[in-house]
């Protein structure tokens, strides 16, 4: 089996991505891996010149890193007891194409994410990051289904 020296996981904090995660974190200890744990901030619709009351645009960008930066650390204190060798990046964009570009930037051997398993209507309405990422990956990819029964 190939020895991973770099492992990027991305996590949108759902029960699915913390699933994938947590095979992510087991293999980069098994291989000794650096462990990159990607959030992607789904870049929101932009609002400017429409009238949303309370609140700027630029404001709300602020709110939304503000809260994926706590929830962040509040994952990696509860999942990162004894695991010390892992960075961390959140940035905007669509979650596809900035999976594959920090895979890119940080030199990762292997892919690791969750998929919602979306099927029928949902699946074409949405799309599937997961499937996005793996066809157009250049670096292996491991997809992890949360089961029903978990």
């Amino acid at each position: 089996m190939k020895n991973f020296s770099t492992i990027l996981v991305a996590v949108d904090f759902s029960d699915s991505s913390d699933n994938a995660f947590q095979l992510a974190l087991s293999m980069a200890q098994k291989f000794t891996a650096h462990l990159v744990i990607l959030h992607v901030i789904n870049e929101p619709i932009d609002l400017r010149g429409f009238y949303v009351p309370h609140i700027s645009y630029e404001k709300l960008e602020e709110e939304i890193v503000e809260g994926a930066e706590k929830m962040m650390q509040s994952f990696c204190r509860l999942h990162l007891d004894d695991f010390s060798d892992f960075e961390t990046a959140i940035v905007p964009g669509m979650p596809y194409e900035q999976i594959l570009q920090q895979a890119d930037d940080s030199g990762a051997d292997l892919i690791v994410l969750g998929t919602h398993g979306r099927t029928g209507l949902d699946h074409v309405l949405f799309g599937s990051t997961a499937e996005k990422v793996v066809r157009k990956s250049k670096f292996p990819v491991l997809t992890v289904r949360l089961d029903e029964d978990d």
